[in-house]
Formats: C-alpha cells, structure tokens, sequence
C-alpha cells in the first residue's frame, strides 16, 4: 500500500507519540503547540543545522536539510544532516546530481538534552533512513544521533527490530489521524517537561488514575 501525498505525517509525530500519545494527537491532530524554554532550544538547535546548504569535503558530502519523504509508510519531513560518503564499490550506494562516483548515505539527528528512555529518537531517526532508502533506493545501515548535553554522537543501528517498530508506529498515527480521536490524558512525571502542559492539563482531565489505583488498594484491605 502507498499513501497519496495529502495523507503524509510528519516525521516529528512518530517520535511524539511514543513520548505521549495524546502529544501527538494535539499538536498533529488538534493543531495545538505551545513552546517552553525545551522546545525553544531544540528549535535553535535544528535551525542551526539547517543554515548551510551542504559542505563538500574529501570524499564526503554533508547536506543539510534535505526533504524527505516515503510512500509506503505515508511520512514526509526534513533532515538536520545527511553525511555522504564516497565509496569504491561501484555496485552499491547512490548517485548524487552534481558529483560524480558513488556514496553511502548517513542521517545524523540533533536532539537537545541527552538520550531518552525509550526508544523515540531511534525511530525518528529510523523513519529518515527508510524516506532515504525509498527516495534513493539505497541501503542504510546505521546513522547518529547528537545531543546537546553530552555533545557526542550515539550510533543508531537500523535493526529489523526498530524498522518494525518505526512501521507499526507510522500505521498507529495514520489511525490516529482517520479516527481522528485524541487519547485521554495520563499524568505522569514526564508530563512536567512538556510544554503542552497547560493545554493538555493531565492532572485535572487524567489524574484520577493514581487515586484510583489508591482506592481500590484501601479497598481491598477490608475484604
């Protein structure tokens, strides 16, 4: 199955549902975003990126900002950086207009802050691989993640696993998007950190969860 264009999401859904679904749902659904002092660097962060065109080096091409996209899985989106690496292997790679030989390819995030828990970052970055190999019909190994806190890359290996991860969470969101259904609220620590807090209100729409919890405990002491 391919998805027509007007169906595309956006790359930066798949890592904000698996961080909160309902995060997703208001900022790609509802059309709700607010920044806080996270987002407002993360932003510089990608702009930063995305200043220069590309930089041409021995054997090795760095693009910034390529726009990417992938019929099968129904994403679009914009990389930070794609380093190409020239490579002998005439039958591998890709071809690049402008230069000639053949290259590898390389997707490199930036994220501020350090690595999450989950795996959010992995897939995002996942998903551009897959937009690359589709665009380009070449195969991606491994690309890297940079955070701004450590200030060092993290490899990311493209194992079958996170491919099918990175799939069954675009097909999550495009079902999302059809229902057109926000998920209920569901307080929790990491809540704190979003800026959508004050739009989403988790405590007063989804804290009852944890008194719940609570009652039914009390409750079945006496039982």
């Amino acid at each position: 199955m391919n998805y027509e264009e007007n169906d595309y999401i956006l790359l930066s859904a798949l890592q904000h549902f698996l961080f909160c679904p309902r995060q997703c749902a208001l900022i790609h659904v509802e059309q709700v975003w607010t920044e806080n002092m996270l987002t407002a660097l993360g932003r510089i962060m990608h702009e930063k990126a995305h200043e220069t065109k590309y930089e041409k080096r021995v054997n090795k091409i760095i693009a910034h900002g390529l726009r990417l996209f992938s019929k099968r899985l129904g994403l679009s989106g914009q990389t930070d950086i794609v380093e190409f690496n020239k490579i002998k292997n005439t039958g591998a790679g890709c071809t690049l207009s402008g230069f000639s030989g053949r290259w590898s390819a390389f997707p490199v995030e930036y994220k501020h802050g350090k690595p999450k828990r989950d795996h959010s970052d992995e897939v995002q970055l996942c998903a551009q691989a897959v937009c690359l190999e589709e665009m380009l019909d070449i195969n991606i190994p491994e690309g890297a993640l940079f955070y701004g806190k450590s200030r060092r890359r993290h490899l990311v290996v493209f194992t079958e696993e996170l491919r099918g991860q990175t799939e069954k969470t675009a097909q999550k969101i495009h079902e999302m998007f059809r229902t057109r259904k926000t998920p209920k609220a569901e307080y929790s620590k990491k809540c704190n950190s979003c800026s959508l807090i004050n739009k989403c209100l988790p405590k007063k729409t989804g804290g009852t969860t944890q008194a719940s919890k609570y009652i039914k405990r009390m409750a079945g002491q006496f039982l």
